[in-house]
């Protein structure tokens, strides 16, 4: 078994699965730390541990998770490239192993801040791999309902850790946290084993290895022979924009350079949905669900552990509406339309929990419509913010600084969890109902953001995103076709009609290193205009032959334009593409 090529064993389907069970632990690790502490900040037994902190000082130590997590996204850009998408998988699964045993071994406070870090390196390196590697083994057509797995598992690992949260509360000893933090080896353990029997990806393999081997490993995930047409287009899509890409060598500095494709403006834009993925306050029900029932609805900590419970239930049932919608509603139009309704169902239940607190908590009626608000905030997340968001990036970002650019924008995505967590404590506890105001005001400008700003992406080959952005000036020349050969590259079309080869004799090897990919889209889109009008012009000059002699003899010369209103030449076979 080649270690960058996994078992031969796996083919087609089978290996698809294997390797989306294994992106999709990684983010059932993420989903379940997060849940996990939901119940260990509010254990007695836990408190006790860590000499009863202050609100401020829960949000801190639970939020240096996310600290850590912004720290393992960077270091995922450097191994993301280096030492490719499945060994950078299995670093951060190991850094999260260590991370683990500290956290639930741990004795007092700075034990447990420093494990929180350590775990948070671990899945930022996880989160920022595992969807680059998903979205470079997945087509086109199934790239986002495979994604969506990975984030309905994240919810699995939510309601696991709530449910698991909730048996241990009868437990009445360390046990109580200690137990449900260690649980999460599980995932980790299987990524382990499973991880080393499976391929990097085709695009990496072709880029850092030989193209013999993404070829063999595209074949094994397209369930195809090497020679398959299907396969060969598509390791030929891929390699073309290696070529294009690698004329220098993708850098930290190319975040920031247009390269004539807005590499830059791209970058910026995965940093900001990241970003505002979190502005949308989605992990304040994520992490303190029983804080805000105890909180703000005055619920039992029994009652409000059980609560989290149903809601993180809810949460992966609504979620697979996903699967379905986002391949064929796209990206941008859920990302509207769904942070309208949070900003909607927010203010809903900021008027609730007014009504609730004017009522000194014993409004039942608005006490049942908040609940059902939160319920309802947790629909409009996943149907709109959960898979797009981490789908978004890796489609958005050109190849050369994919890993980098995905693995920043997994970091902005925890900067602005560590900023959510952080402040939620006492954010709550002081702002009361006009706390779920100021997200009602972010998810207005988060909609605002992506109507002006982001176009959609979805169903596109990964290859074929780079024209969506090409500049004016690449797009110019692109565009500019004649039919003389002043300076520029003569490209001639083929003769035969059933081929779909453009052919590139006359074009010197230095002179095709110039052609963007959209040029050479341009010149095979003029290439079957001019086959069309051949076709057509051969029909209606057979359709003429029997009324006139005259048009017969004229059709070996010359053939009449589908419109009649022109003249089709063999000269026009040549089409000059300006340099």
């Amino acid at each position: 078994m080649s270690v960058m090529q996994g078992t031969k064993h796996l083919v087609g389907g089978w290996l698809i699965a294997a390797i989306t069970s294994v992106c999709s632990s990684g983010f059932l690790l993420f989903g379940y730390d997060q849940g996990v502490m939901s119940g260990v900040v509010i254990s007695k037994y836990w408190l006790a541990q860590m000499d009863h902190p202050s609100s401020l000082m829960v949000g801190t130590m639970t939020a240096l998770y996310d600290v850590g997590a912004v720290f393992g996204a960077i270091g995922a850009a450097f191994t993301g490239e280096q030492l490719g998408r499945k060994r950078t998988l299995l670093l951060g699964t190991t850094i999260l192993i260590i991370g683990t045993v500290l956290m639930a071994s741990s004795y007092e406070r700075i034990q447990f801040m420093v494990s929180r870090v350590c775990t948070g390196i671990g899945i930022g390196y996880i989160t920022s791999v595992t969807p680059v590697y998903q979205a470079e083994i997945s087509a086109a057509a199934q790239r986002g309902w495979q994604v969506c797995c990975q984030l309905t598992t994240m919810l699995g690992g939510l309601m696991i850790a709530y449910w698991i949260n909730y048996g241990f509360f009868f437990i009445h000893s360390s046990a109580q946290w200690r137990f449900p933090l260690a649980f999460q080896l599980v995932f980790a353990i299987y990524i382990m084993l499973v991880a080393p029997w499976l391929p990097d990806t085709p695009r990496w393999l072709m880029r850092h290895r030989t193209p013999a081997e993404g070829l063999a490993v595209l074949a094994r995930l397209r369930g195809r022979d090497e020679k398959d047409q299907l396969v060969q287009t598509e390791k030929d899509e891929i390699m073309e924009a290696i070529a294009i890409e690698e004329k220098e060598e993708g850098s930290w500095a190319d975040l920031f350079r247009s390269n004539g494709i807005s590499a830059n403006k791209r970058f910026y834009l995965a940093l900001g949905i990241q970003f505002m993925q979190q502005m949308s306050g989605i992990n304040i029900v994520t992490y303190y669900a029983p804080t805000l029932f105890t909180t703000s609805l005055n619920m039992t900590q029994e009652m409000s552990i059980l609560m989290g419970c149903f809601l993180q239930l809810w949460y992966i049932i609504a979620s697979f509406l996903t699967w379905y919608t986002i391949d064929r509603v796209g990206r941008r139009l859920l990302f509207i339309s769904m942070a309208f309704g949070m900003c909607l169902v927010l203010v809903a239940e900021a008027i609730a929990v007014n009504r609730i607190e004017a009522a000194h908590y014993h409004n039942t009626s608005a006490g049942v419509a908040a609940v059902f608000f939160v319920f309802a905030f947790e629909a409009c997340f996943t149907w709109g913010w959960m898979a797009t968001v981490w789908v978004y990036p890796p489609e958005i970002l050109p190849l050369k600084i994919r890993a980098k650019g995905a693995a920043l924008a997994a970091g902005a995505d925890f900067l602005g969890n560590f900023l959510v967590v952080e402040v939620t404590p006492d954010g709550v506890k002081n702002l009361g109902w006009r706390f779920y105001i100021v997200w009602a005001v972010l998810n207005l400008a988060n909609a605002i953001i992506v109507w002006l700003f982001y176009p959609e992406t979805g169903g596109q080959p990964l290859e074929a995103i780079d024209t969506l952005f090409a500049d004016k000036e690449q797009r110019r020349r692109a565009s500019t076709l004649n039919h003389s050969g002043g300076g520029g590259a003569t490209v001639a079309l083929p003769a035969d009609d059933d081929s779909d080869e453009v052919d590139t004799e006359d074009i010197g090897e230095d002179k095709k290193g110039l052609l963007s990919r959209l040029q050479w889209s341009i010149v095979r889109k003029a290439d079957r205009q001019v086959k069309a009008y051949k076709r057509a012009g051969r029909r209606r000059v057979s359709d003429m032959t029997a009324v006139s002699d005259t048009t017969t003899a004229r059709g070996g010369d010359e053939e009449e334009s589908p419109d009649g209103g022109g003249k089709v030449h063999e000269d026009q076979r040549e089409i000059v593409v300006q340099k």
